[in-house]
């Protein structure tokens, strides 16, 4: 996701899209030489592109083309915007928000594999059809998984509280053995309110790439190879980093002494992952010394100021749901809850059925 631009070659095939184009004359009525087009960008050439809209088929000279950007997906209930969003299309928003090292499409659905870094990054997200019987999808599925040596895991989603039983996928996957874990909230907001709640703190660093002293902080979090851990990182149609050092008076301001002699590594971390109009937040995280002193919170609403100057409005993130003292602080900045989804995974001799 970026700011609004004439160049459309990286908008995804199947996206949501407003493109604002020259008309080749003006509207007689009001006099208009720029008119938008709004719907799902269904195809792209050297010379055009094809957008559907609500009213059918607009075809658009590349060369007419003013700016254009990827926008969410169209609301399917009412309310606030961030809530708006079907459970379905939110977890459609969210695929590109987080990297994987490899993706396949089975259908409507996403399968993913990260050499086991991440479970978001080695899952299959079933949402729409697989475009096959539903026992046969989760038997490719799990040859899959086989193939690259991990178990074959489904990221199942559904309203707040749901159960996997209830749900015929996870109705069939249960009976197959697999087993339920990694209980997870899905909190939404809009960008405008989380970085207007703002606590204040200091200064915060904002990047288009990791750099070496992020990466080494965040490898520090969790047991990760270095080329895994940035392939899945920078694996997003864009992303932001976000960080805060410890330097300039920091630590005493604080009332703390700086972890490491040096004080130049990063004492609190997250990422913005941006795909189909929305911005995702994850990899938050505050060296234990830090804690308790509203870092993350100033972190995150630095970061959705960011995403909101770039024309993004809206911003999902994902915790488990018993993490109560993270729940608080998100629910403080304006997040809700929106739906949930738990990790179904599939027993050691499931690829071999």
């Amino acid at each position: 996701m970026r700011l609004m631009s004439a160049d459309v070659s990286n908008l995804p095939p199947g996206s949501r899209v407003v493109v604002r184009w020259r008309l080749e004359h003006p509207d007689p009525t009001s006099g208009a030489t720029l008119t938008d087009s709004v719907g799902t960008l269904t195809g792209t050439d050297a010379t055009h592109l094809e957008v559907l809209t609500s009213r059918g088929p607009v075809r658009i000279e590349r060369a007419r083309v003013v700016a254009a950007k990827e926008v969410p997906p169209k609301p399917s209930r009412r309310g606030a915007a961030h809530l708006a969003t079907s459970v379905e299309d939110l977890q459609r928003a969210a695929v590109p928000s987080w990297g994987a090292l490899e993706r396949e499409d089975l259908g409507d659905w996403v399968l993913r594999a990260s050499r086991g870094f991440t479970q978001r990054g080695n899952s299959t997200v079933p949402v729409g059809s697989p475009g096959l019987p539903l026992t046969t999808a989760v038997e490719r599925v799990e040859q899959w998984y086989a193939a690259r040596q991990l178990p074959a895991k489904f990221a199942l989603a559904g309203p707040v509280g749901f159960a996997a039983a209830d749900d015929p996928l996870g109705a069939l996957l249960l009976g197959r053995g697999y087993t339920v874990g990694s209980l997870t909230l899905v909190l939404t907001a809009s960008t405008a309110t989380v970085a207007a709640a703002d606590p204040g703190g200091p200064a915060v660093a904002i990047e288009p790439v990791p750099g070496e002293a992020w990466l080494q902080a965040y490898q520090g979090t969790r047991d990760s190879d270095p080329e895994t851990a940035r392939g899945v990182l920078t694996g997003s149609p864009r992303q932001l980093f976000g960080s805060v050092a410890p330097g300039g008076g920091l630590s005493q301001q604080l009332g703390v002494r700086a972890p490491d002699a040096a004080g130049t590594a990063p004492i609190a971390l997250a990422r913005l992952g941006f795909g189909a109009g929305w911005a995702g937040l994850g990899a938050v995280w505050t060296d234990p010394a830090f804690r308790g002193r509203g870092l993350a919170a100033h972190l995150t609403a630095r970061l959705a100021d960011a995403a909101l100057r770039e024309g993004v409005s809206l911003v999902h993130l994902q915790v488990e749901h018993d993490n109560a003292t993270a729940i608080r602080l998100y629910e403080r900045l304006g997040f809700a809850r929106h739906s949930s989804y738990a990790y179904l995974t599939a027993p050691a001799e499931s690829g071999s059925r």
